[in-house]
C-alpha cells in the first residue's frame, strides 16, 4: 500500500518496494533500491509504473530526479528470466505491454527527468538513462554498456534509436556492436551524457540544476520539451519495431544458448559482472 510520510527534508512521495522518493521544492529524488544489483525485474517496473504516475498526479512536482542507493549498479539490465512477466505492468501506464513504450512515456511526460548515475547502466539500464531527459554521471563509477550482441540480441527499448541521434551513426555502432563497457569520460566525450562530474560534486550540482528548472513556469517546461521531442525523439513505431525485434531475437536458439551459458557463469550476479565483457568474451567457448 501507498503512503505519504513526513520527512525532515521533504515529503516522503511513496512507500515502494524498490524505490524510496521524497520531494523537495518541486522536484522528486527517486532513489531505486532492488538487492541485489538493481536488476530491472518486474517489480521495478511495477515501482517505475506507480511513481510515473504518482509525481505526474502531483501539480507541485516539476522534476523526477533518479539516483540509485547501490554504489556499484544503477540499472545492470533486464533481468532476463522474467522478461515475459512485464507485460501486463507497462500496460496500466501506456496501454501496451512493452518496456520500449514504458520508456518512451517518460520521455513524453510532463515531468524533466534527470538520471544521476553512479555505478554500471546496461543494456535497458542504459536505456531507461536514455529515455530521460538528461544523464549526469560520476566520473569515477560510471560504467555505460550495450552487451546485446554478445548475446545475439539487439537492444529493445530505445538504444538504437537514442544512441543513433545523441552519438552519430558511427560511434552507435561502435557502442551497439562492440558490447564493451564505456567509463564515464567517454560517454561524456560521445554525448551518452551530459556531464561527467566528480562523485563528491553530482550530488549537489544535479540538485541545484534541478531546483532551478523547477522553479520556472510549467508552461514553458513542457513547451520545450514537446519541441524537442518532435525534433530528436523517434516516433512509437520505431520504438514498436524494436521492441518486437528483441523478443524476436531472444527466441533464436543462438541467443538462448548463449544467456544460458552466460548464467552458468555467473551472469545476473553482482561479482561476475563487474567484468562482464571479459565474460562475453568467452561465452563463445563455452556455448
Amino acid at each position: 500500500m501507498l503512503k505519504e510520510i513526513n520527512h525532515e527534508n521533504g515529503t516522503q512521495q511513496a512507500a515502494l518496494e524498490t524505490i524510496s522518493a521524497h520531494k523537495e521544492e518541486g522536484v522528486s529524488f527517486a532513489r531505486i533500491a532492488a538487492p541485489p544489483m538493481n536488476l530491472l525485474g518486474p517489480e521495478l517496473v511495477r515501482d517505475l509504473v506507480s511513481l510515473i504516475q504518482q509525481t505526474e498526479a502531483d501539480d507541485s512536482i516539476h522534476v523526477l530526479v533518479f539516483q540509485s542507493a547501490d554504489p556499484d549498479y544503477f540499472i545492470s539490465h533486464v533481468d532476463v528470466t522474467r522478461i515475459a512477466e512485464y507485460g501486463g505492468l507497462t500496460t496500466k501506464l501506456t496501454g501496451e505491454p512493452s518496456l520500449a513504450m514504458l520508456f518512451r512515456y517518460l520521455s513524453t511526460s510532463r515531468l524533466v527527468t534527470i538520471a544521476q548515475i553512479e555505478g554500471r547502466v546496461r543494456g535497458v539500464g542504459s536505456e531507461f538513462v536514455l529515455a530521460c531527459d538528461m544523464r549526469f554521471a560520476a566520473s569515477e563509477s560510471a560504467i555505460f554498456s550495450q552487451p546485446e550482441a554478445g548475446f545475439g540480441l539487439i537492444p529493445g527499448t530505445g538504444a538504437v534509436q537514442h544512441l543513433t541521434r545523441l552519438l552519430g551513426r558511427g560511434r552507435a555502432l561502435e557502442v551497439l556492436l562492440s558490447a564493451d563497457d564505456y567509463n564515464a569520460e567517454a560517454a561524456e566525450q560521445y554525448g551518452w551524457v551530459n556531464r561527467a562530474l566528480p562523485a563528491a560534486a553530482l550530488g549537489e550540482f544535479v540538485k541545484s540544476l534541478a531546483r532551478r528548472i523547477a522553479s520556472f513556469p510549467v508552461f514553458g517546461l513542457a513547451a520545450v520539451k514537446e519541441r524537442v521531442n518532435a525534433v530528436a525523439l523517434a516516433s512509437a513505431e520505431d520504438f514498436r519495431h524494436d521492441s518486437g525485434f528483441f523478443l524476436e531475437c531472444v527466441r533464436n536458439p543462438e541467443a538462448v544458448s548463449r544467456i544460458q551459458s552466460a548464467m552458468r557463469r555467473g551472469f545476473q550476479t553482482r561479482k561476475a559482472e563487474m567484468d562482464l565483457p571479459r565474460m562475453l568474451d568467452d561465452l563463445g567457448n563455452h556455448v
